[in-house]
């Protein structure tokens, strides 16, 4: 039994740690030779304003009167410099767009491999190639900047992390903090001599990272008044800025600014997916070096409506990809462009000669061909021929050779239902109503089998489990209203089996909603039950009775009670259903056994898991394995969909690494469910070969299945602590829930 348990549990890290090998490797290359033009550049120095979690039609609507939120700006944008649409890519987060912004590439995967606040590996910035970059904003972003820079000229102004409470009073005041340190900044270097000879050199960066609309767009939502004031607020700490720099360097005409978001927001106030409202964020470039308006009377290569929504028709819109600010900034200071850059040089905002864009081209183009250059280098010096092993296997020859002894209109059948089902899930992952499909075709199984005939009552339960769990592919993934309604009825209907637990976890999200709709924070009491609930679900289950009735209820109950605290709507019905539907799975197989002439059969209430099975014992494959198996797999997939996840019952303070193990835990509560129900078949039909008494006590048991699972769910949620960096993709928040995608 140790010896099968420990080789499972090799298994499933040796599995587990391949998917970071694979996946989560940086493709990034190093050693290439920074490019510059070598043309005088246009400006000195270059103002980076980013405000956080700002959409494009929030910037560029007009009021009901037609005047605008933005004044500063909308003037910019008709007179003095040129606008556009910032495209943004998955994940629309923090982290991503701003390395985007600043690096010029679309940060890979293995950024979820090395923590929020840590680099996951070294790359070029426009601010380390510049002379010196002052920063100020939030401690999230601007630290990751300063430690991938050579030497010590990017310096970075934080607040305390402290002051990121989603569910404090209006988070503005986070942008005041910033505008605040920029003329307290520029006033210290007007007596400091040494400082303003620095600011007067050439080269510098002035970074201004503006979160609170963002916390404000997550608490409030976008059409909240919190929101747009902030908008405002913004709009009128920029114009003071502007003219405070501008003062300061005696209006020499060297300046440019770059105004833009890293992301954008949906109405219910998330972000992280690839909605219009996420990835559509403005930009608005002017001064040195940059176009100014200009007016065009014929229509624009626009067909998104927006220009006529934004009254921007005569203006012309020059959109870009996010990574191409990054050389455009570059090329505006004279700065190489950042060396793992992929951005494109955006022509429509450079002012200057032709021999100066066609030298920018020419430099941004033998940048990315550098890139190339050297991944085929290291492709060639670090690639090895594979070496491929044979499959070898008793039991899948075992069914090669059975086939033929079946009727050609089965080994037919089977064919197609087979290749029909996998194109089902394929196409799910492009259309996920493909999902409820697939629930519609497996919900006729008890029909087309002939088992509707002989087990009438588990037949409709199996037709009604699968119909019910269809509907769930069909609700929206993230933006709803809370409904704890729903979450109540959820928890009404696990209540229904006698779990008083369930009834204090239904209690506590009402509790935390109101008093968070109060503002008075989230609630001791609550927070203790909530913590209390998720520590005691990973190991009440194996305190229960080592009957697999006893056992899986036990498991169902606990999971679902976790689930509950995590749910704010619609979701919170989903492991009810899906625990039904497991039963009835159970059942219904022991039915078809029946209908195949085995008389073995015996209730899950009297079947106790702890005595032994032979396991070289081993029947032969069947064509019935091979409709489980697809059956597991379905339900597997259907645990997929993704859904929003209310962490307010435990936190409010941004915790990446707890808020990430909390989403992760709640994603993987569906699976243990499907995986549990899939081995009580296991256990009762693919080793019934002996009397009920010759079983083995090994790890296949649904008590060690569960013990092997908390192991490997223990060892996820500290690979989140020591290694794994949730990025806020996993955090969509607003006024009443956190939401993650």
């Amino acid at each position: 039994m140790i010896t099968f348990f420990l080789i499972g549990l090799t298994v499933h890290v040796v599995f587990f740690l391949s998917i970071f090998d694979i996946y989560f490797t940086s493709p990034l290359v190093h050693g290439m030779t920074p490019q510059s033009t070598p043309l005088a550049p246009p400006a000195s120095r270059l103002v980076l304003i980013v405000a956080d979690g700002l959409r494009a039609d929030s910037l560029f609507t007009l009021l009901p009167n037609s005047s605008s939120r933005t004044p500063f700006l909308r003037t910019v944008i008709e007179e003095a410099g040129t606008w556009g649409v910032s495209h943004t890519r998955v994940p629309t987060e923090s982290r991503p767009g701003h390395v985007a912004l600043i690096a010029g590439f679309y940060e890979d995967v293995s950024a979820v491999a090395k923590g929020w606040k840590e680099n996951p590996v070294e790359f070029d910035s426009v601010f380390n190639e510049s002379r010196s970059t002052w920063c100020w904003g939030s401690p999230d972003i601007l630290p990751m900047f300063a430690k991938g820079a050579t030497g010590d000229h990017v310096h970075t102004h934080t607040y305390p992390a402290e002051e990121e409470d989603f569910a404090s009073t209006d988070a503005s005041r986070l942008d005041t903090w910033v505008f605040t340190q920029v003329k307290s900044f520029f006033q210290a270097a007007k007596t400091n001599s040494t400082l303003k000879a620095t600011l007067l050199e050439d080269k510098n960066i002035f970074f201004l990272h503006l979160l609170g609309i963002d916390t404000n767009g997550h608490a409030h939502r976008p059409m909240s008044q919190e929101y747009l004031d902030n908008i405002a607020l913004v709009d009128t700490g920029v114009a003071e800025v502007v003219s405070l720099m501008e003062d300061f360097f005696g209006h020499d005409g060297r300046t440019a600014y770059v105004f833009t978001s890293d992301h954008g927001m949906t109405n219910w106030g998330s972000h992280g997916a690839g909605h219009p409202s996420e990835t559509l964020t403005p930009l608005v470039v002017w001064g040195a070096g940059v176009n100014k308006a200009q007016r065009v009377t014929e229509a624009q290569p626009y067909e998104d409506g927006y220009l006529k929504d934004w009254n921007l028709e005569h203006i012309r819109r020059a959109d870009v990809n996010q990574a191409d600010i990054a050389p455009l900034m570059a090329s505006l200071l004279g700065l190489p462009i950042p060396v793992n850059s992929v951005g494109v040089m955006p022509l429509l905002y450079l002012n200057n000669s032709d021999q100066f864009k066609a030298e920018s081209m020419y430099t941004n183009a033998i940048q990315v061909l550098e890139q190339f250059k050297m991944k085929m280098i290291q492709k060639k010096e670090t690639t090895l021929p594979f070496l491929f092993t044979p499959f070898q296997s008793g039991a899948l020859s075992d069914l090669i050779r059975s086939a033929p002894s079946l009727p050609l209109w089965k080994c037919l059948g089977y064919f197609v239902l087979v290749a029909f089902g996998i194109e089902l899930l394929v196409v799910s992952f492009f259309h996920r109503s493909m999902l409820t499909v697939g629930l519609a075709f497996l919900s006729l199984w008890p029909l087309l089998s002939g088992l509707f005939g002989k087990a009438k009552l588990r037949s409709l339960s199996w037709f009604l489990g699968c119909l019910c769990l269809a509907a769930f592919p069909l609700m929206p993934v993230v933006g709803r209203e809370p409904n704890l309604h729903l979450v109540a009825c959820a928890g009404l209907l696990t209540l229904f089996t006698s779990m008083i637990h369930v009834a204090v976890c239904l209690y506590v999200p009402s509790l935390t909603h109101s008093s968070l709709q109060q503002k008075q924070g989230l609630p001791l009491l609550n927070q203790i039950i909530s913590w209390s609930t998720l520590a005691s679900s990973t190991f009440v289950p194996l305190l229960s009775s080592t009957r697999l009735f006893h056992r899986l209820l036990s498991i169902f109950l606990s999971l679902t009670s976790t689930y509950l605290l995590l749910s704010t709507g619609y979701e919170a019905l989903f492991p009810p259903v899906l625990s039904w539907l497991m039963f009835v799975w159970i059942n219904i197989e022991q039915e078809a056994l029946l209908a195949q002439g085995d008389s073995r059969r015996q209730e899950l209430s009297t079947i106790d898991f702890s005595a032994n099975i032979d396991i070289t014992k081993i029947r032969q494959l069947k064509l019935d394995d091979i409709r489980r198996s697809y059956f597991f797999v379905s339900l597997v997939y259907c645990n997929c969909f993704f859904v929003s996840t209310s962490i307010y019952c435990f936190l409010t303070v941004f915790n990446p690494f707890i808020m990430g193990g909390l989403m992760m835990w709640k994603v993987i509560i569906p699976f243990i469910i499907v995986m549990c129900t899939f081995e009580t078949i296991q256990v009762h039909f693919f080793f019934l070969v002996q009397d009920y008494g010759s079983w083995l006590d090994i790890g296949t048991s649904i008590s060690h299945y569960v013990i092997v699972m908390s192991m490997t769910i223990f060892l996820m949620l500290l690979s989140v602590v020591t290694h794994v960096l949730t990025s806020k993709r996993l955090i969509l928040w607003n006024r009443s829930k956190m939401h993650f995608p």
